[in-house]
């Protein structure tokens, strides 16, 4: 079954993990989402895949998420408004995010990578 590495390739972890499925001899497509950028469907589905809600996958370190104020209004936004500001601003969600089939896990850290392969 095809894995799918969704990633920012200047990230550390990212590239951990990039090295990890290499080594281990998988079959695996990387995607760098700042090139081709995740659709909220596409997102929706991976939080489904994760059993996650998209407050979890909000990257709160990133400076975008200081300045749109998100630690105060996060609580009080509807699961689409999150989506649609990682849509529009891919700093936000975290990564990487792995998907095998009907499970996808975020890699963070890289360690957690066996739980799918």
């Amino acid at each position: 079954m095809k894995i799918t590495l969704y990633q920012k390739p200047t990230c550390t972890t990212c590239r951990q993990v990039f090295k990890a499925l290499q080594e281990s001899g998988v079959d695996f497509d990387a995607v760098d989402y700042y090139v081709k950028p995740l659709s909220k469907a596409k997102l929706k589905d991976l939080l489904r895949k994760m059993d996650m809600s998209a407050v979890f996958l909000l990257r709160s370190k990133e400076e975008i998420y200081k300045k749109l104020k998100l630690a105060e209004k996060k609580e009080f936004m509807s699961e689409d408004q999150i989506l649609a500001l990682m849509v529009k601003h891919p700093d936000l969600v975290q990564r990487p995010i792995v998907e095998k089939g009907d499970k996808a896990i975020l890699a963070r850290p890289a360690e957690l990578l066996k739980e799918i392969l």
